[in-house]
């Protein structure tokens, strides 16, 4: 592996809007340009959406900026850029390389080429079922039944893509939620057998301004 861990600098407040405003703004916008999201900004992204805001939450575990069931915190973020594929570690708030190589094509349906094929980054949200049946927290019956384990862990998704799309829209950036392309991103990305990839989510600014 020839990349190396990225470290994100400290969250920094910037000239963005508030929370209010960001809501306001917060709209899905499929055409994205191909402008370079800065490395502060993508810090702060990613830190809005599932970062760690407390050294101690519920359980005893680190508290998140996103809810999860019993704390579980089974909800990854893989970071797709055009030199390759990063998982998010919020704890130590950097990027662990995963694989290289242009792989943001994977990251999207063939429909949505067109329009998506030189947006800058794209983030990836796998469950790991295994955090949600032995979490820390407290261990309801439900846990341990798939369907109620695939509730739990869509709506987790949808906090952390609600937080990212909001602080997106807060920023300037475009974001669009959406399905990715699944099997060959599973095999790409090594991942075990009770971790599912669920969606893709892509940022950058309009393609107006971005070309």
């Amino acid at each position: 592996m020839g990349q190396e861990i990225i470290a994100l600098p400290p969250v920094k407040r910037g000239k963005g809007k508030d929370v209010l405003s960001g809501l306001k703004q917060r709209k899905t916008i499929r055409e994205v340009g191909d402008k370079k999201i800065p490395l502060q900004l993508l810090s702060n992204l990613l830190w809005a959406a599932c970062g760690v805001n407390r050294k101690k939450g519920p359980f005893g575990l680190p508290g998140r900026t996103a809810a999860s069931a019993s704390n579980s915190q089974e909800i990854d973020v893989y970071v797709v850029f055009k030199q390759g594929i990063f998982l998010y570690d919020p704890f130590k708030h950097r990027l662990i390389p995963v694989c290289e190589g242009d792989l943001r094509p994977l990251s999207i349906n063939k429909a949505q080429e067109e329009l998506l094929a030189d947006a800058p980054l794209h983030f990836l949200y796998v469950a790991d079922i295994y955090c949600l049946s032995h979490t820390k927290g407290y261990q309801e019956p439900g846990l341990q039944d798939a369907e109620v384990q695939k509730s739990y862990y869509f709506v987790d998704t949808g906090l952390i893509a609600g937080n990212a799309s909001v602080y997106a829209a807060s920023e300037g950036l475009v974001s669009w939620f959406h399905n990715c392309n699944k099997v060959p991103l599973k095999t790409k990305l090594k991942l075990g057998p009770e971790q599912k990839i669920l969606f893709g989510h892509t940022f950058g600014y309009p393609a107006s301004k971005g070309k």
